[in-house]
């Protein structure tokens, strides 16, 4: 079995290597490096996908896209009955729901407040609506942190790897304070060996 992650410095894919480093799998990393200018991946992505985007996982040659499918495929397969909760339970359906949210809802207003602040002035008409979404994502967020410091069960689950990078993005922003169960969750999650592992192995990255 060849495992390989496609790894972007400074990107969604750090949450990819956390999750291999838990589930204990073998595998190999490619590095690719942003342009330091533009921040944008380097046009070698495109040779493992037309999106020229990362994270990409490629298990034997067939490369998969996309985190919340990345990290679905690695616990179905991996996870040995854990990180996953109970097929056809309700909290089956919420790790579902919190899957998509990561990278829908909680990504959506990260993306443009990213995008809008290299507008200057001309983003002044789409600033309140972005600061709002993202404190109403930040919020929810916060009160569905369950007593556990999970979001799904008890325990870790791939909602939980899911979570973590919009998580991380509003301790960047200074909203720890405003947001301790979500600063608490991070601290939680760098504190894993397996994460200081993956951080290691996957080089600088914002949230550290």
């Amino acid at each position: 079995m060849s495992i390989i992650v496609h790894h972007l410095n400074n990107s969604r894919s750090q949450r990819i290597l956390w999750l291999l480093e838990e589930l204990g799998v073998d595998y190999e990393i490619r590095h690719y490096q942003r342009d330091p200018e533009t921040n944008l991946a380097p046009p070698e992505l495109k040779a493992v996908h037309p999106l020229g985007k990362s994270p990409l996982l490629e298990i034997d040659g067939r490369v998969i896209e996309e985190s919340g499918a990345i990290v679905q495929v690695l616990c179905d397969r991996y996870g040995n009955g854990a990180w996953l909760p109970e097929a056809g339970s309700d909290d089956a359906l919420r790790h579902l729901e919190l899957t998509h949210f990561a990278e829908g809802s909680a990504m959506t207003p990260i993306l443009l407040q990213l995008y809008t602040s290299r507008l200057g002035d001309a983003a002044a008409p789409l600033t309140p609506r972005i600061t709002e979404q993202l404190a109403a994502t930040f919020g929810y967020m916060e009160q569905i942190l369950r007593p556990s410091g999970h979001f799904v069960g008890d325990d870790w689950t791939g909602a939980d790897v899911m979570m973590s990078f919009p998580a991380e993005v509003a301790l960047m922003q200074g909203q720890g304070a405003n947001f301790p169960k979500l600063a608490a969750f991070v601290a939680s999650i760098h504190a894993r060996p397996a994460w200081q592992r993956a951080r290691e192995k996957g080089g600088a990255y914002f949230a550290t």
